[in-house]
C-alpha cells in the first residue's frame, strides 16, 4: 500500500512493478487526484509557458499493475494493519496492507499572519497556478477601466512572500507573462506594474551559493521588481500587504510561497514524529518506533511500515544529524530505493540505506535566464537556463509528455504566451433553469 502519488509514491509504484513479478504480489496506490503532478513546472503553467495539463502526469497511463485509489487518505491503524480512505465519491474505506509507504508529500506552511488565508493564495498546486494566472489578467480587466489612479495601482501591485526556488521561479515567471500581457491593456501600460518580492532571511534563494543569489537578485531588479530582504510580511488585507518595515503595498495579489510542512493528514497516522511533524524514519526509511525486522512485525501483528519524500525525516548521509531536504530529487530516489527495500523485505533480504548527495540544483529567472549547479560547477544566464529546462525534460516521466513540453516551449517561444484565462478547475458553468413552460 503506497499512501500518496507524489514523486516518491510514483516512483516507488513504478520500481516495485519493475521489481515484483507478475502476479507475486498487490500493488495499492492511494492519491487525492488520478495524476502526478510535477511541481517544479508549476511556475510554468502559472505564466502560461506551458499547457496546465501538460505538467500533470496520469497515473494510469504510467502505472500497468497498480491499482488505484482515487480519494483522501484519513487514519491509519499500524496494529491493525489498515489504512483508512474517503474515496472521492465520499465513501469510507479500510484498506488492508502488509508493507505500507507513507508519501503524502507536503502543503504550504502558514503563519498566524492577520488576512493571510483570506486574501492570499499559495502556488502548491495545478488550480493554485492557474487561479494566480486568471488573476493577475483579472487585474487587467479591471483596472483597465478604472479612473482612479490610486485604486488602478491596487489591482497593478502583485506581491510575492518567500525568496526560496517557489517564490523567485513563480514571481519571474508571473512577471514574464504579466510583461507581455500588459501590452493588451493600454492604461494599465501607461500606469505600470509594480512587482515586490519579500523574504525573511539577508539573501534570497538561500539554498544556492551566494554568487548565484546576487546573480538572481541582479536579474529581478533589473526587471522593475522590488526585492526585500530582511523583511516580514505583517498583514494582508483585500488590497493591500503590509510589510514589518512599515510599508502598505498597494496590491490586490498576494502569493504566499514561505515554505512547505508535512500534509496535516500525517499527524493522524500514529506515527512517531520529529518537531517538524515529518514522520520519524532510520536510514532504511523505515518508520522508528515500530517492529522493522520482518519476523518481529508479522509476530506482533503489524507490518513494516516506511516513509519518504517530503513527509519523512530521511536521515541524510552526506549531512550528519540533518534529515534529507524536501527535494524531487531526494524523493525520486527514496521512492526506488523504497520499492527495492520493500521487495527485499518481502523476500528475507537485507534492506539498503539511502545514500544520496544532491547532484545539482536548478531555478529558472524568466528572460531565459536562470541559475544552476551540476557536479559542483557554477551556471548562470542563458546556459543555467538551457540546462534547467534539459533537466525537466528528462526528469519528465513518459515520452508522450515529454513531447508536449517541448511543443509548449518552442510555441511560447516564437508566438509568445497566451493571455487568455484558462477558467478554474472543476467549477463548471452552472446551468441556468428554464421557467417556460415545456
Amino acid at each position: 500500500m503506497i499512501a500518496g502519488g507524489g514523486f516518491g509514491g510514483f516512483y516507488a509504484a513504478r520500481s516495485l512493478e519493475r521489481l515484483l513479478p507478475a502476479q507475486s504480489a498487490r500493488v495499492t496506490l492511494v492519491n487525492e487526484a488520478n495524476f502526478m503532478l510535477y511541481t517544479p513546472l508549476l511556475p510554468g503553467a502559472a505564466g502560461a509557458t506551458l499547457d496546465p495539463r501538460h505538467v500533470a502526469v496520469p497515473l494510469r497511463s504510467q502505472l500497468k499493475r497498480t491499482d488505484l485509489v482515487i480519494g483522501t487518505v484519513t487514519l491509519a491503524d499500524p496494529a491493525r494493519r489498515t489504512l483508512a480512505v474517503t474515496r472521492v465519491d465520499g465513501v469510507h474505506l479500510d484498506l488492508p496492507y502488509d508493507q505500507l509507504v507513507i508519501a503524502l508529500g507536503s502543503v504550504s506552511r502558514t503563519l498566524p499572519i492577520p488576512g493571510l488565508a483570506e486574501h492570499a493564495i499559495g502556488l502548491k498546486s495545478l488550480a493554485d497556478a492557474i487561479t494566480i494566472r486568471n488573476q493577475v489578467l483579472t487585474c487587467f480587466d479591471i483596472a483597465e477601466s478604472l479612473e482612479d489612479p490610486a485604486r488602478r495601482a491596487e489591482y497593478l501591485g502583485f506581491v510575492f512572500v518567500g525568496a526560496g526556488y517557489a517564490g523567485v521561479e513563480g514571481l519571474a515567471e508571473l512577471q514574464d507573462f504579466a510583461a507581455e500581457a500588459i501590452e493588451l491593456y493600454p492604461r494599465c501600460r501607461a500606469e505600470g506594474m509594480r512587482w515586490v518580492l519579500v523574504e525573511a532571511s539577508q539573501r534570497i534563494m538561500q539554498e544556492v551559493p551566494e554568487s548565484l543569489s546576487e546573480f538572481a537578485e541582479r536579474e529581478l531588479r533589473g526587471r522593475g521588481i522590488e526585492v526585500s530582504t530582511r523583511t516580514t510580511l505583517s498583514e494582508v488585507s483585500a488590497s493591500s500587504a503590509v510589510l514589518s518595515d512599515g510599508r502598505a503595498i498597494p496590491a490586490r495579489t498576494v502569493v504566499w510561497t514561505a515554505g512547505v510542512k508535512p500534509s496535516p493528514v500525517v499527524a493522524k497516522l500514529g506515527l512517531p514524529l520529529d518537531p517538524n511533524g515529518r514522520v520519524v524514519v532510520d536510514r532504511a526509511m523505515r518508520v522508528e518506533g515500530l517492529e522493522s525486522e520482518p519476523a518481529v512485525a508479522a509476530a506482533a501483528g503489524a507490518g513494516t511500515v516506511w516513509a519518504i519524500g517530503d513527509c519523512a525525516a530521511v536521515p541524510d548521509a552526506s549531512r550528519p544529524g540533518q534529515p534529507s531536504p524536501p527535494t524531487a530529487q531526494h524523493a525520486i530516489r527514496q521512492g526506488r530505493l523504497v520499492a527495492r527495500n520493500v521487495a527485499a523485505t518481502l523476500a528475507g533480504a537485507k534492506v539498503r540505506p539511502f545514500r544520496y548527495r544532491t547532484m545539482g540544483v536548478v531555478a529558472e529567472l524568466g528572460h531565459n535566464q536562470a541559475v544552476a549547479i551540476t557536479l559542483g560547477i557554477r551556471w548562470r544566464g542563458f546556459p543555467a537556463w538551457f540546462i534547467a529546462r534539459t533537466y525537466h525534460l528528462l526528469l519528465m516521466p513518459g515520452l508522450g509528455r515529454k513531447l508536449r513540453l517541448v511543443v509548449d516551449w518552442t510555441v511560447a517561444l516564437l508566438f509568445g504566451r497566451d493571455a487568455s484565462a484558462p477558467g478554474r478547475l472543476r467549477s463548471p458553468t452552472p446551468l441556468e433553469p428554464d421557467d417556460r413552460p415545456s
